[in-house]
C-alpha cells in the first residue's frame, strides 16, 4: 500500500476519532511508512531534523505516543523500536517476526495463537490488556545468503 494511501487512511481515522493529525505527527508517520523494519526514536529524530531542524526528542516521543494511541504503530519492545502497522484502524494483537540480520519485521495476525494465548492467560486468572508477541531469527532472504 502506498504511503499516500496510508496517510489518507490515517487522516480519516483521526477525523473519526476527533484527534488531530498534525504536520509533525504526519511527518513521523511518513518516516515510519517508508521503512520495512523498526526504528528507534532517536533515529527518527535525526530523520525528522532534515525537514524540522528544531525538532527535539520530546517532539518525536509525543508523536509516537499519539500514533500508538491511534493504533497506527506497534512498539517492538525487545529493541525499543517502532513499526508502522499496515492493518491499522483497530487495536489488535500482533505477532512480529524480526530478522536479526537485516532488521526486516513482518507482522502476523495468527488468530489461533492469539486465542490460545488468551485461553492460557484466563486459566491463570490473568487478563491480557495488550498483546504483541515477538520472535527473532532470520528472514527468508537472509537465510539464503
Amino acid at each position: 500500500m502506498s504511503t499516500e494511501t496510508l496517510v489518507n487512511r490515517a487522516r480519516i481515522i483521526c477525523e473519526q476519532n476527533g484527534a488531530r493529525f498534525t504536520a509533525i505527527r504526519e511527518k513521523v508517520f511518513r518516516l515510519l511508512a517508508d521503512l520495512n523494519g523498526g526504528i528507534g526514536a532517536y533515529e527518527l529524530l535525526e530523520q525528522l531534523k532534515q525537514t524540522e531542524p528544531g525538532a527535539k526528542p520530546a517532539t518525536v516521543y509525543r508523536a509516537l505516543e499519539f500514533l500508538t494511541e491511534q493504533g497506527f504503530i506497534h512498539k517492538i519492545e525487545s529493541s525499543n523500536a517502532f513499526l508502522l502497522c499496515h492493518h491499522f484502524g483497530h487495536h489488535h494483537p500482533a505477532q512480529l517476526l524480526i530478522c536479526d540480520q537485516c532488521g526486516n519485521v513482518t507482522e502476523l495476525h495468527a488468530h489461533i495463537l492469539h486465542d490460545e494465548f488468551n485461553r492460557q492467560a484466563v486459566l491463570q486468572g490473568f487478563t491480557i490488556q495488550q498483546q504483541t508477541i515477538e520472535a527473532h531469527g532470520l528472514c527468508k532472504s537472509c537465510k539464503l545468503q
